[in-house]
């Protein structure tokens, strides 16, 4: 199935006017190290221009600083370590409530021996209290060195492997059969990342994304795709919901900055922020797509 405008506008949620920000969700972004605190500050600015209602970031010092230069709005949870990912945050939960609805983790983590265990820690918190995830980057990477984490992730995920992190995870060269195997392996959403990106779900089914270029091919560019839909995710979509509207958006705002600027021209912060030219394309009823 195609991931078009129409089914695109047909996901959409909207927001109650006697509302807040605790009815749109909270969500957790563990991502960034000393080296690479940019992931952090890409998938921060995606997650707070999805409508998720509050972004708590949790990294190293020099990474939270970033965060906070950049996106004021977010909140910080400082890693006792000062190079890499090693802690997780003290509680998950407040009392009997869950205190994220839902936690993003692995761009610019790293793949050192701390961040793997504090890995393995945060999948069992979040299995164990029933926390949807989303699994990128350095993530998948120490999942691929360690199939049996595969088991370890809680119901209702993603996951969100460009094609070398899907060959690494299934040896498949085919994408859409290796987006099918780890799907089914896993029991989560897998989003395969590419050109005409490819969703596939535990069910068995596919879907095939119809925006985006070659102007995505740009480092950061998967860092916005997955504060988006773990953002979207945190908002109340459904994982499968998030997954498709969110690839949409993304790719959209691509195909818009390289028309305005070309493919060369624009960067992963450009996509970030303007977000709001996918929404406002769908939201708008008089729009339709080029």
């Amino acid at each position: 199935m195609d991931i078009s405008f129409d089914y695109c506008r047909g996901l959409l949620k909207i927001r109650e006017n006697n509302s807040h920000k605790y009815n749109y969700g909270h969500l957790l972004l563990v991502c960034g190290s000393r080296m690479m605190p940019g992931a952090a500050v890409l998938a921060t600015g995606a997650a707070l221009h999805s409508g998720c209602g509050l972004v708590t970031v949790h990294s190293v010092e020099n990474v939270c600083n970033a965060v906070a230069f950049s996106y004021p709005s977010a909140i910080l949870s400082f890693d006792s370590d000062c190079d890499c990912f090693s802690t997780i945050p003290d509680s998950l939960s407040d009392g009997h409530q869950k205190k994220y609805n839902v936690v993003a983790v692995g761009p610019g983590l790293g793949k050192s021996e701390k961040t793997c265990e504090a890995l393995y820690k945060l999948m069992l918190e979040c299995g164990n209290q029933g926390i949807r995830m989303l699994l990128d980057a350095d993530a998948i990477n120490i999942i691929s060195r360690n199939r049996q984490l595969l088991e370890m992730i809680p119901e209702g995920s993603v996951m969100t492997p460009h094609d070398g992190e899907l060959h690494r995870l299934c040896n498949i060269s085919d994408r859409q059969t290796a987006a099918l195997a780890l799907a089914s392996e896993s029991g989560s959403v897998v989003v395969a990342k590419g050109f005409r990106t490819i969703v596939a779900s535990a069910d068995g089914n596919i879907y095939v994304n119809t925006t985006g270029g070659p102007g995505l091919a740009k480092a950061g560019s998967g860092d916005v795709l997955s504060g988006l839909i773990s953002g979207l995710m945190s908002r109340g979509y459904s994982t499968l919901d998030a997954a498709n509207l969110g690839i949409w958006i993304h790719g959209y705002v691509g195909d818009y900055l390289t028309r305005e600027r070309t493919t060369e021209s624009f960067d992963s912060k450009d996509l970030a922020e303007n977000i709001f030219v996918g929404f406002k394309s769908l939201f708008d009823m008089n729009s339709a797509l080029e």
